[in-house]
């Protein structure tokens, strides 16, 4: 598919393994490879795994895209909030394996899926942007006011809280833990057992579900371009 974003499809099962240096950071090349692997397995009507490498899902935004210039920054957010809206309304199943630190867009990944498994380990998992000087964007505010637990979203947002698995797990970035060994049966398993589902159901159902969210993401995503983050 792409060397930023490798795609695999086996028994009606579509895995995308992000792979861009070290921290796996989204740039727009990254975006474009991952709308166009969205693409192909909505083609091929599978059940979606997102991963990573070992010990990283990604540490967010490319940095030397946002540092470039403000209106660079501002279309690469752009870009990453429309993939997230994008994930949020995928007609099939979207399963994030998240095999270690899940930074910023990294956690947004996790809170755009439909189901998230973590590993045990010493992670960083939450969203960082005000410990580095970034004011969250309006997009991130929603998914996160949406997806995450009421008791965490506010020290998650404001007070750049970050987590480790299991806590991950009670703010609400992540459904469940196993040790890292496990991590791709267990997402193998969780896309066989979401494979048995009706997918029309599924897909007006998400829809039905989110559409209140999906509408706010909109105007969310229109607002941050007109405002530089």
């Amino acid at each position: 598919m792409s060397e930023l974003i490798s795609y695999q499809l086996e028994d009606g099962i579509a895995t995308l393994t992000l792979c861009n240096g070290k921290v796996n950071a989204i740039s727009p090349d990254v975006i474009a490879a991952f709308n166009a692997a969205l693409d192909r397995a909505e083609q091929d009507r599978a059940v979606v795994i997102i991963t990573g490498q070992p010990g990283i899902l990604s540490g967010g935004y490319d940095l030397k895209v946002m540092t470039s210039g403000p209106q660079n920054a501002v279309a690469l957010v752009a870009a990453g909030s429309t993939l997230a809206r994008r994930m949020l309304a995928h007609p099939y199943p979207i399963i994030v394996a998240c095999p270690g630190h899940a930074v910023a867009k990294g956690a947004f990944i996790l809170l755009s899926a439909d189901y998230r498994i973590g590993v045990e380990g010493s992670f960083n998992i939450g969203l960082n942007e005000v410990q580095i000087g970034m004011t969250m964007h309006h997009v991130g505010i929603e998914l996160a006011r949406d997806r995450l637990r009421k008791s965490a979203f506010q020290r998650s947002v404001i007070n750049g809280e970050m987590f480790n698995p299991q806590g991950a797990v009670d703010a609400g970035f992540l459904d469940k833990v196993v040790p890292a060994e496990q991590l791709p049966a267990a997402a193998l398993a969780a896309a066989q057992q979401l494979k048995k589902i009706n997918m029309t159901a599924h897909k007006n159902t998400k829809l039905k579900v989110r559409k209140t969210l999906l509408d706010t993401l909109d105007a969310a995503i229109e607002m941050d371009k007109q405002h530089l983050v």
